[in-house]
C-alpha cells in the first residue's frame, strides 16, 4: 500500500539466532515434530512492514510477528516477498512470472516501483517458487495502491464510488489470477488474503468518511466474492478482515496524522493478531515481561517456568540442567566421578562435563566457550548447561528472536 516513490529493503521474517553455537477442510494449521511449517508473503508495503523514517532494517511489521508466532506451535519457516508500491496488477504480473518460472524485471512487473525489493524478488522466481510449492500457508495483502491515486493529497474524488466500482473489477480480475497461478504451484496451501482497511479519519475526511467507509466495504465484498470463486474451484482461500480494526481508530492505528497512511506499530501488531488468530486460532504472548538480565524460554509451545531463571554468559544462554531435561522430554544420567551429565534422546546423546570448555555431541567433542557449571540460586545448589548446545545436539531447533527476548526449542 506504499507510495511508489518511497524505498525499502527487505524485511526479514525471521530473526537470526543470536546465540554462537548452535481453516479449511484437509488443511493443516498444525504440524508434526521435526516438520517445518512454512509462511510465505506477498503484498504490497504492509506485507514489507514499511513505516515512515524508519530504515528497512527497523522494519517490524505483522510478517515478522507472524514468523514468532509459528515459533510458539514448531520448526518454522516465514519468506517475506513483500514489494512496497506494488498494485493488484503488479501482484498479477509477478505470481505470473513465479508461476511460469521465468526470471523477469521490476518494471515488467510494474512501472516505476523504486523498492530495490522488486528487482530482486523478480530475478529470483525460481527460488519464490519453490518457496511457493513448498508452502503451507501463503498470505497476500494488495490492493491500498489501486485505490491510493484516487485519494493522494488528501482530496477525496466527489465521483469516488463510481471510480471505486471500476478499479474493483480489475481488483477483482488481477486477484483471482494470483490466486489461480498459486493454487497451481501449490494446490493444498491456504491462502490468507486481507481486505483493505480505511486510513483517513473523519476529521480529515469529512462529509466524505461515508463514502470511503463504503469503498472499504466494496473491497471486502469484491474480496469475498473472489474468495468464494476460488474455493468453488477446490481452493483453500480465507479472508482476514482487518477494516473493523481500523474504522473509527484511524488516528491510533496508523501515521495519517503526518500525513501517511500505513499503519503503525499499533496498527501492525493488531494485524499481526488478525491473521495469526486466522492461522493457528490465537495470538500468543508471554505470561510475563522478560527482564533484561534473562531471557524466556519456549520449547515445543510451552514457557519454561521454573524459579530457577536462564543465565546469560558471553552472550551464551544457561538453564539448569534437570528443568530443561524435563522439559524436553530427554534421559539424564548424572555421573559423579567425572560430574559429567549425560543426556539422551531419540538416539541422539549429549556429555556436558562441569567447567570443561569441551562437551561430547553424539560421540564427537566440540568446543563451548563457557562451560557448563554449579551454582547456589534460592539457596539451592543447581547445574547450569548451554542451551542452545543441548537442545541442537539432542536434534531440536533452537532460535532466538530478540524482540521477545526468548529462545525456542522444537522438536
Amino acid at each position: 500500500m506504499k507510495n511508489a516513490w518511497r524505498k525499502s529493503w527487505i524485511a526479514l521474517a525471521c530473526t537470526t539466532l543470536a546465540l554462537p553455537v548452535f481453516g479449511l477442510t484437509g488443511v493443516r494449521d498444525t504440524f508434526a515434530a521435526g516438520e517445518t511449517y512454512k509462511i510465505v508473503s506477498f503484498g504490497d508495503s504492509i506485507t514489507a512492514g514499511y513505516e515512515p523514517e524508519k530504515a528497512p532494517a527497523d522494519y517490524y511489521g505483522f510478517v515478522p510477528r507472524l514468523a514468532e508466532q509459528a515459533r510458539f506451535h514448531g520448526r518454522s519457516e516465514v519468506n517475506n516477498y513483500g514489494i512496497s508500491g506494488l498494485n493488484s496488477t503488479g501482484l498479477e504480473h509477478y505470481i505470473e512470472a513465479v508461476r511460469a518460472g521465468t526470471a523477469t524485471t521490476a518494471d515488467a512487473v510494474q512501472a516505476g516501483l523504486r523498492d530495490p525489493n522488486a528487482a530482486v524478488f523478480a530475478a529470483d522466481v525460481a527460488k519464490v517458487r519453490s518457496d511457493v510449492a513448498d508452502a503451507d500457508v501463503i498470505t497476500i495483502t494488495i490492493g491500498g495502491n489501486d485505490l491510493l491515486p484516487l485519494i493522494r493529497g488528501g482530496e477525496v474524488p466527489q465521483d469516488l464510488a463510481a471510480q471505486v466500482e471500476t478499479l474493483l473489477k480489475s481488483y477483482a480480475s488481477n486477484l483471482g489470477s494470483a490466486l489461480s497461478d498459486l493454487r497451481e504451484i501449490n494446490p493444498d496451501a491456504r491462502i490468507v488474503v486481507s481486505d483493505q482497511y480505511q486510513p483517513v479519519p473523519a476529521i480529515k475526511a469529512g462529509t466524505q468518511y461515508a463514502t470511503l467507509t463504503q469503498a472499504a466495504a466494496a473491497y471486502t465484498s469484491t474480496l469475498n466474492q473472489v474468495i468464494a470463486a476460488q474455493n468453488a474451484e477446490g481452493g483453500h482461500v480465507e479472508a482476514v478482515n482487518v477494516v473493523p480494526l481500523f474504522a473509527g481508530r484511524e488516528t491510533q492505528m496508523t501515521h495519517i496524522m503526518r500525513g501517511d497512511i500505513h499503519p503503525n506499530q499499533v496498527g501492525y501488531e493488531a494485524l499481526a493478531k488478525t491473521f495469526a488468530e486466522k492461522i493457528w486460532g490465537e495470538y500468543r504472548t508471554l505470561s510475563a515481561p522478560v527482564p533484561a538480565s534473562t531471557v524466556a524460554v519456549v520449547v515445543s509451545g510451552k514457557e519454561l517456568n521454573t524459579a530457577f531463571k536462564p543465565v546469560l554468559k558471553n552472550s551464551t544462554t544457561f538453564v539448569v540442567l534437570r528443568d530443561i531435561t524435563d522439559a524436553l522430554g530427554a534421559e539424564l544420567k548424572w555421573e559423579n566421578k567425572t560430574s559429567t551429565a549425560n543426556i539422551d534422546f531419540g538416539g541422539r546423546s549429549v556429555s556436558i562435563p562441569i567447567d570443561k570448555k569441551s562437551i561430547t555431541v553424539n560421540g564427537k567433542a566440540m568446543a563451548v566457550q563457557v562451560p557448563a557449571f554449579t551454582q547456589k540460586t534460592n539457596g539451592q545448589a543447581k547445574t547450569y548447561v548451554p542451551l542452545a548446545v543441548l537442545a541442537d545436539g539432542l536434534g531440536f531447533d533452537v532460535q532466538y528472536t530478540s524482540r521477545l527476548r526468548t529462545v525456542f526449542v522444537n522438536p
